[in-house]
């Protein structure tokens, strides 16, 4: 059985795991704590026997838009729906707070995943990279 809970408090070294296994990354200690409490709108986990298998973040831009960052499921908890869960109830939250649009960003690979299971559109969008 899979809990999801929103605004959950955020232990970092956790987290910070949960995202290097997801991404196939080295593990670096993030401050996911006080980054979500600073610049996210709500963010969801998904915890089986209160371990924490899922995880996705809204940012917004304090209006109409939202944005869909860090969906990550551990890979020993894939293929069972977590992730739609996860994104589903993070645009429910995005919806309740007035938001209009939720946009994400998607390598090609996960347009499946977001456009068919998700409900998004696709739409044209293009990348800067900074550093």
């Amino acid at each position: 059985m899979i809990d999801y809970r929103v605004r959950f408090a955020v232990d970092d070294t956790v987290l910070s795991t949960l995202h290097a296994i997801a991404f196939g990354s080295v593990v670096e200690l993030q401050p996911w704590s006080a980054r979500l409490e600073r610049h996210a709108l709500t963010w969801v986990g998904a915890f089986s026997n209160d371990q924490l298998v899922g995880f996705v973040q809204v940012c917004w831009d304090g209006g109409a838009h939202a944005f869909v960052l860090d969906t990550a499921v551990h890979p020993d908890h894939g293929r069972q729906g977590i992730g739609r869960r996860l994104v589903l109830a993070a645009a429910d939250e995005a919806k309740a707070a007035g938001c209009e649009w939720l946009h994400v960003d998607y390598e090609p690979h996960l347009a499946d995943f977001y456009v068919r299971a998700c409900g998004f559109t696709p739409t044209e969008a293009a990348l800067l990279k900074l550093r």
